[in-house]
C-alpha cells in the first residue's frame, strides 16, 4: 500500500460519530469443543479465560518469535471464536492454522462475506447505537449476529478518540467516514494490525503488541513464544514502534533513515493513514536510539523526506 497524491478525504472529522467499512480485514471462525484450547496454544493471548462480555488483542507468531499476523478475538456463539486479522493475511494465516489443527475438535472457517467488518469512531457512537459506553476490549452483542467490540483509543491533537469494531450484516445508520480516515485513527491508536507487507518482520515487542494488551507472558506456549519471552526478560528489545507524521508519499515496509547514521536503516513503515489535513501518519517500528538521539528522521534514505515525531497514547519505557 502506498499513499501519494491523494486529496484531502471528503469525511467527516474524528471526532464526530462515523462509520466505515473495513475492506481490508476479514473475519476467521473457529467452531468446536476445543477450539478455544488449540487457539490457546497458537497466539499469543490467553484466550481460555476470555469471557463473553471481552475481546482481546492477539499476535500469532513463527517460531522464529516473528509476527505473522495479528487479530482481534472475542467470543461468538457456543464453542465459538470469532478472528479479525488483515483481509490480505487471512487466506495464509486460515491455511497455516488448519495444518496444526490435526485431531483437535476444531474447525477454522472464513465469516468474512457472512460477517463483514465495519469500523466506528467518535464520541457520539455510543448514543447512536444506544448502548451504555463500552470499556476498551469490552464486547457486546447489538442483536444476533451483530458483535461490537470496543477498541483502544487514538490519541489526536491530545484528545482521545473511541474506536469500534462492528462484525454485522448491515452498517448503522451514522455518517461514513473515508477509509483513509480510519487507518489514520489506526496509527494514531498505537495498535499495530499485520498486513502481508510486514508479515514475519517483527518481534511482538518491536511493534508495542505487549503494551497494549497483546501478549500474555504468564501462559503456556505457543509458536515463537521462547524468543518472545527472552526479548521481554532480558532486556534485549532496541526497537519500538513510533507515531511518525509527513507528507505523502510514503509506503507500508519502507525503510527509514535518521541523519546520526545515515548508512544504514533506522526503522520500517508498519501502518499508514492520510490524515484530514493531507498529512500523512505513519506507525513505524524504529530503533530507539534514532528516536531518543538528535538527528533528524526521513523516508528512503537520509536525505529523503523529513518526519517528525508524534505522539502515542501510551508510554513507550527508555530502553533499559
Amino acid at each position: 500500500m502506498i499513499i501519494g497524491g491523494m486529496s484531502t478525504p471528503k469525511t467527516v472529522t474524528p471526532f464526530s460519530a462515523g462509520v466505515c467499512r473495513l475492506q481490508d480485514w476479514g473475519l476467521m471462525r473457529a467452531q468446536g469443543t476445543e477450539a478455544v484450547k488449540f487457539l490457546h496454544g497458537q497466539l499469543t493471548q490467553d484466550v481460555e479465560h476470555l469471557v463473553p462480555g471481552k475481546a482481546c488483542l492477539a499476535g500469532y507468531c513463527s517460531a522464529k518469535g516473528r509476527l505473522l499476523a495479528t487479530m482481534v478475538i472475542w467470543p461468538g456463539e457456543a464453542d465459538e471464536l470469532l478472528l479479525a486479522c488483515s483481509a490480505d493475511l487471512l487466506p495464509a494465516t486460515l491455511k497455516r492454522l488448519s495444518m496444526f489443527v490435526m485431531r483437535a475438535k476444531c474447525k477454522l472457517s472464513d465469516a468474512s462475506a457472512e460477517r463483514p467488518l465495519w469500523g466506528l469512531a467518535g464520541d457520539g457512537v455510543a448514543a447512536a447505537l444506544d448502548q451504555p459506553p463500552l470499556a476498551v476490549w469490552g464486547r457486546v452483542s447489538l442483536a444476533p449476529g451483530q458483535d461490537l467490540v470496543r477498541l483502544p483509543d487514538a490519541l489526536v491533537a491530545d484528545v482521545l478518540v473511541p474506536r469500534y469494531l462492528l462484525a454485522a450484516e448491515k452498517a448503522p445508520s451514522l455518517p461514513v467516514m473515508d477509509a483513509e480516515q480510519w487507518r489514520w485513527l489506526e496509527v494514531h491508536s498505537g495498535v499495530v494490525r499485520i498486513v502481508s507487507a510486514t508479515s514475519e518482520q517483527f518481534v511482538p515487542q518491536m511493534v508495542n503488541l505487549e503494551l497494549v494488551g497483546g501478549v500474555n507472558f504468564q501462559k503456556g506456549c505457543y509458536p515463537g513464544q521462547e524468543v518472545v519471552a527472552r526479548s521481554q526478560y532480558r532486556g534485549t528489545t532496541k526497537r519500538r514502534a513510533y507515531v511518525l507524521v509527513g507528507q505523502p508519499p510514503l509506503a507500508i515496509g519502507q525503510e527509514l533513515f535518521s541523519s546520526d547514521d545515515p548508512s544504514q536503516p533506522a526503522g520500517l513503515v508498519a501502518m499508514l493513514g492520510l490524515g484530514p489535513d493531507g498529512t500523512v501518519a505513519a506507525l513505524a517500528e524504529m530503533k530507539i536510539a534514532a528516536m531518543r538521539g538528535g538527528g533528524s528522521l526521513h523516508v528512503g534514505h537520509a536525505q529523503g523526506a523529513l518526519l517528525e515525531a508524534g505522539s502515542l497514547p501510551y508510554a513507550v519505557a527508555a530502553d533499559e
